[in-house]
């Protein structure tokens, strides 16, 4: 299950991630992400409260990276242990940046 939590403050949106990011959550990330990524300039993702993330999940932050790069910064925050060791065994501790 995943929960998401979105702030908005004119073309900045922080977006909250708690529960799981996996092949059965990572459609509704993407829909979301989706209906307010237009017109973005700061993208933040905490994930402070998210347990977990799959290929699928990974798919989607790259996909939500690519668009960001075109209009603004996208960020990552409150990574933990457990996810942070994700994003550097497949190597997206390189591409995405994380604070």
């Amino acid at each position: 299950m995943l929960n998401m939590y979105k702030e908005q403050n004119g073309s900045a949106v922080k977006l909250a991630l708690e529960g799981r990011l996996d092949t059965t959550t990572a459609p509704s990330l993407e829909g979301e992400l989706k209906g307010f990524i237009d017109g973005i300039t700061e993208l933040v993702f905490d994930m402070e409260k998210l347990e977990y993330i799959s290929s699928a999940g990974l798919r989607v932050l790259l996909s939500a990276q690519k668009i960001m790069k075109k209009q603004g910064d996208m960020k990552l925050i409150h990574v933990s242990d457990e996810v942070n060791e994700i994003f550097e065994v497949t190597g997206f501790s390189d591409i995405l940046t994380i604070e």
